[in-house]
């Protein structure tokens, strides 16, 4: 090591686990580099001298998903990473890595999937790009914070299986990329709070091998002393308190210095990790069109009655982020733009020069409240009934999803539906384009409009990418990431609990998994998305390497005359167990663009692990012999391709079986 712990006082030790200012570590009295750490996983949002950091605004991690596209989730964290160096940050805290269990989870947009293996794989990706500029990443929250409601105070209670199986799993894979630092969620988990939580620390250590700093989130930590015994190594951030309570925890013998310098050695490690020289090798404007290459293959084309791209004389585009779109959700993850967000109305002109686009003088904004929009309609209806094409262009607005609160609920305003539906009566060429961060209850209108475009929160460049898909110049291949229910009667997730806990009482049975097993049918399942595009799956091969490994190969063909991306996705089922699995789980994915005509080949390997479930009773990874079957579809819900095998694996790894 470059700094010795022989040369710090105690005084110095206990500062350097109980942070060094807002958004920095200790520097033990100048003996040690400073550390300098900033939010968040769209870009680097940060304070200097009463100031905001202008940067990249980036999409919003419900976006990255979307795209199913591991390398531009790298890309995303490239590019911050730049902004990083050129802003002296250390560490990007981010990325956010937890399960969208609620559908109104007011940090939804800011998390990747309901779906481990897609949040995983993405994470790791995202955290690769990052530290490949020698830039630090935290990722968080570690765990169970699926919610924002009394998220300082609440329990979350969940069994020990469904953790392991949908909750850990993305983290594990995360872990992979060796991510700096991981930050522990404000929740108590069963009873007992994230920052204190040795059993959890102990399975992110020992069984998911990360081998890191643990840091709390801003102002979760309880008690110093007893967050430091849980084995935290940083409480964040930096108060007298934190000092004084470990201090007492000394007097007292709670604590030794022994327990001090388990923590401090770690961070040590961490501060000469940060210790390098980093140049950034791209510019502002290079960063600009990752943000629009992202964007791009983010958005998600839900409707298309052969209304897109567009292709009309009369053009009337309205609603309230016709001009200005709103970049991210709020809270610690918003970002203040280099680059101001271009206006659609202007993208869309560009790309349709032959045809007349116009707006009416509706004024409307995405910085103020859904409950305070301008309600002068009657212009939009005169101008709709006379026009070819209506595109309406309505969200989620500032204030609806951001950190600290849960969405009231998922619908659009009254103000927003209205408009939708009456435009609908005068016009029956209406697209609607949705600019939210998360799941949006389109029920009431879905059937009365021709096409549908989710934009998301797709950073500063999301209105060229939204104007390129309109007119086809982009062609849509992003996919959903969460299942859209049919309404929120559809789902069990969104109580809120009472202050006290909340019980995962629906177990493994999150997301589609949930909607599968009881048969619920849904507005848009996960990993649905259509394309402008064609495809058809044949010549699905599974090759045995070894009982319980194999390779999956099958192939994928464009048949229309447009090249396209395509997501095709592995699922497994099993067939028949001694305990309660989903109907079937993700356990791979590819993304491939495949031109007009041409056919590919994807290949997958499959492991023991996927076709495994976690035994309570083992406590560990359980494969039970029996009936398998690989589904390869187009989302979860369009399978294309079956094949079934049976796994036998020898008498001496079995429990469950008769024999």
């Amino acid at each position: 090591m470059k700094y010795d712990i022989k040369n710090l006082t105690l005084d110095e030790k206990i500062s350097l686990v109980t942070g060094g200012g807002s958004f920095t570590l200790s520097t033990a009295n100048g003996k040690l580099k400073e550390v300098i750490m900033a939010d968040g996983p769209h870009g680097v949002r940060a304070c200097r001298e009463g100031i905001d950091v202008k940067a990249t605004a980036m999409p919003s991690l419900f976006n990255v998903a979307n795209t199913w596209n591991t390398e531009l989730s790298k890309l995303q964290g490239e590019t911050i990473a730049e902004d990083c160096i050129d802003n002296n940050i250390d560490i990007l805290l981010a990325p956010g890595t937890n399960i969208k269990r609620n559908p109104l989870g007011g940090r939804n947009f800011e998390y990747f999937s309901e779906d481990p293996i897609l949040s995983g794989a993405m994470a790791r990706s995202y955290i690769e790009g990052v530290q490949s500029k020698g830039v630090g990443t935290s990722l968080k929250h570690y765990c169970l914070n699926n919610y924002e409601f009394e998220r300082l105070v609440q329990s979350t209670n969940c069994d020990e299986r469904a953790i392991h199986e949908i909750y850990l799993p993305a983290f594990e894979e995360a872990v992979k990329a060796k991510p700096y630092t991981v930050m522990c969620a404000y929740n108590m988990i069963n009873g007992v709070y994230a920052t204190e939580n040795k059993k959890y620390f102990d399975i992110l250590r020992n069984e998911l091998g990360f081998d890191g700093v643990i840091i709390s989130d801003w102002g979760a930590t309880q008690n110093s002393a007893r967050a430091l015994k849980g084995t935290l190594d940083v409480r964040m951030p930096y108060s007298t308190k934190a000092k004084n309570e470990i201090k007492a925890g000394l007097e007292q013998g709670y604590i030794t210095e022994d327990d001090i310098d388990r923590a401090v050695l770690k961070v040590i490690e961490l501060i000469e990790k940060c210790d390098v020289e980093r140049k950034t090798s791209t510019t502002v404007e290079q960063r600009h069109e990752s943000a629009f290459d992202i964007a791009s293959e983010s958005i998600v084309l839900l409707k298309n009655d052969d209304i897109l791209p567009l292709n009309a004389k009369n053009i009337l585009l309205d609603g309230r982020y016709k001009h200005e779109p709103i970049v991210n959700g709020d809270g610690s993850s918003d970002v203040t733009p280099v680059n101001p967000p271009c206006k659609l109305s202007d993208e869309l002109k560009k790309e349709l020069p032959n045809s007349n686009v116009f707006c009416t003088n509706l004024i409307e904004s995405p910085h103020v409240k859904k409950r305070e929009i301008s309600a002068f309609y009657k212009y939009v209806y005169e101008n709709a009934y006379s026009s070819d094409v209506v595109v309406l262009t309505v969200g989620t607005g500032w204030g609806i999803e951001g950190e600290g609160y849960d969405r009231d609920g998922a619908k659009l305003s009254t103000y927003e539906e209205d408009l939708i539906l009456n435009t609908a009566k005068v016009n029956e060429n209406v697209v609607v384009v949705i600019y939210a961060g998360s799941y949006v209850d389109v029920s009431s209108w879905i059937d009365k409009v021709k096409g549908v475009v989710l934009a998301g929160y797709g950073g500063e460049e999301i209105q060229r990418a939204v104007a390129k898909v309109l007119s086809g110049s982009v062609n849509p291949s992003g996919k959903l990431s969460q299942t859209f229910p049919k309404n929120l009667n559809n789902s069990p997730f969104t109580y809120r609990g009472n202050g006290h806990y909340i019980e995962y009482k629906e177990g493994i049975f999150v997301g589609y998994r949930y909607y599968e097993k009881y048969n619920e049918e849904v507005e848009f399942p996960f990993g649905f998305g259509l394309s402008y595009s064609q495809f058809e799956y044949s010549n699905l091969k599974v090759e045995k390497i070894e009982e319980g490994e194999y390779n999956v190969s099958y192939n994928v063909k464009n048949v229309s005359s447009v090249d396209g991306k395509e997501v095709s996705q592995l699922y497994v089922k099993d067939v028949f167990c001694h305990v309660e699995r989903p109907e079937k789980e993700l356990k791979a994915f590819s993304k491939n663009l495949i031109k007009a005509g041409e056919e590919i080949t994807v290949t997958h390997k499959l492991t023991k692990r996927d076709f495994s479930y976690y035994s309570t009773a083992l406590n560990g990874w359980y494969l039970e012999n029996g009936d398998f079957e690989i589904l390869v579809g187009a989302s979860c819900t369009d399978i294309k391709l079956k094949a079934k095998i049976k796994i036998e694996l020898p008498f001496e790894t079995q429990y469950s079986k008769y024999l």
